[in-house]
C-alpha cells in the first residue's frame, strides 16, 4: 500500500539546519496497523505528514499503491487524500458553527459528492453518536468530539487513517473508546498508522515502530495486543432529529441564517 523508500526530510540550513527525518525505509501493508512511537523531537508526527502528504520530503520515494506519492502536484495531492486516506488529530479540528452531522458531510461537500447523505448517517451511527447529530461540539464531551471526528474521517471509505495522538486530550475512559474503534476499524480491514507517546495504547497496534532522532532504530510485533474493552458507546439510536433538512446537513444555511 504505502512505502517510504530512504525518506529525509531537513528544514533550514546551515546552523538552524533540523534533520527531521534521516532516510527512513518503512511499508504499510493493506490492513496493517502501526504505532509509532519516540521522544519528542524524534520527528513521529513529521513521519505522519510526509506519508499524508501534508509535508514534503527533501530525499527518497514515497509510493502509494506503487505510484509515486510525493510526485504529484498540490492539487492532485488534496484530490488523493480526499479519495484515500484520513487523519484524526489530538485536536478535533471540528467547525464549531456547524453541527455534528454537517461536520460528519464535510468531505462530500468538499468533494461535491452529490446530496446522498446516507453514509454520513451511517458513520455517525458507527462512532454511537446519531443521538447527537443536531448538536454543536461545544455540547458534546472531548471523547464524543473525537467520535464525530473519527466519523468524519471515515465518511469517504478511506483506505489508510493516519492519527496523531488522537488520545492526547482525553481522559482514560474516553481514550479507550477511541482505541476500540480504531482496532475495530483495522479488525475490519483497514489500514491505521498512530502516533503515540503511550506504550500501553501503542501495543493496541499490530506493529511498533521507534524513531529516535529521526531514525527508524526498531521495529517489532505486538503478539499479545492489549485490546481495550468494549467502547460502552449508547447504542440507542436516535432517529434523525426532526427539523434537521438536507439542506441543513449539507451545510446551507437557512434563510436570513449566518453560516461559515
Amino acid at each position: 500500500m504505502l512505502e517510504l523508500k530512504c525518506v529525509s526530510r531537513i528544514y533550514g540550513e546551515g546552523d538552524a539546519r533540523v534533520v527531521a527525518l534521516d532516510r527512513v525505509s518503512l511499508k504499510v501493508e493493506p490492513g496493517q496497523f502501526l504505532s509509532i512511537m519516540g521522544p519528542s523531537g524524534s520527528g513521529k508526527s513529521t513521519l505522519l505528514n510526509v506519508m499524508g502528504g501534508v509535508d514534503r520530503i527533501t530525499g527518497g520515494e514515497i509510493l502509494f499503491d506503487d505510484q509515486r506519492f510525493d510526485l504529484l502536484s498540490e492539487e492532485e495531492l488534496t484530490t488523493f487524500r480526499r479519495n484515500r486516506l484520513a487523519y484524526v488529530f489530538q485536536q478535533y479540528h471540528l467547525v464549531p458553527s456547524l453541527t455534528v452531522i454537517e461536520n460528519v458531510a464535510l468531505p462530500i461537500v468538499f468533494r461535491a459528492a452529490g446530496r446522498d447523505i446516507t453514509r454520513t448517517w451511517q458513520m455517525l451511527e458507527r462512532v454511537g453518536l446519531k443521538h447527537r447529530a443536531s448538536h454543536r461540539p461545544s455540547e458534546l464531551s472531548g471523547g464524543e468530539q473525537q467520535r464525530v471526528a473519527i466519523a468524519r474521517a471515515l465518511v469517504n471509505n478511506p483506505a489508510l487513517i493516519l492519527a496523531d495522538e488522537p488520545t492526547g486530550n482525553l481522559d482514560q475512559a474516553s481514550g479507550r473508546q477511541i482505541m476500540r474503534l480504531f482496532t475495530e476499524l483495522n479488525d475490519e480491514g483497514r489500514a491505521v498508522v498512530m502516533v503515540t507517546h503511550n506504550l500501553q495504547l501503542a501495543q493496541c497496534a499490530r506493529e511498533i515502530v521507534e524513531l529516535t532522532d529521526g531514525r527508524v532504530v526498531s521495529r517489532s510485533k505486538v503478539f499479545d495486543r492489549m485490546l481495550p474493552p468494549l467502547r460502552g458507546v449508547d447504542n440507542q439510536m436516535a432517529d434523525a432529529p426532526p427539523g434537521l433538512s438536507d439542506d441543513t446537513i449539507m451545510g446551507v444555511p437557512p434563510q436570513g441564517g449566518n453560516h461559515i
